[in-house]
């Protein structure tokens, strides 16, 4: 029995381990959550954006195949400067 007292406290390491991990689990998965949630934000918005150029190219009688990447990029260097981008990269 002196075996199983001599080692009690690394069950009450292993207690608080598991709950420090828990508390971990649950930060992180709120983080990551919340940065979903900016994710799909940011995404509607481009959405959105994207719709209303389309939509101005169709009443502008441009189709909607012209609207390459390269052509957006110069309209929006056209539009708002060097970049709106920061670090003035487009992605591609």
């Amino acid at each position: 029995m002196s075996a199983f007292m001599d080692h009690v406290h690394l069950l009450t390491e292993a207690r608080d381990a598991y709950q420090m991990a828990i508390t971990a689990s649950a930060s992180l998965r709120s983080s990551l959550d919340a940065g979903d949630r900016a994710l799909r934000s940011l995404m509607t918005q481009m959405e959105q954006v994207v719709n209303v150029h389309m939509g101005e190219a169709i009443l502008d009688g441009k189709k909607p195949e012209a609207l390459n990447p390269e052509a957006l990029k110069v309209e929006a260097i056209r539009t708002n400067g060097e970049s709106a981008v920061p670090g003035g990269k487009f992605l591609p």
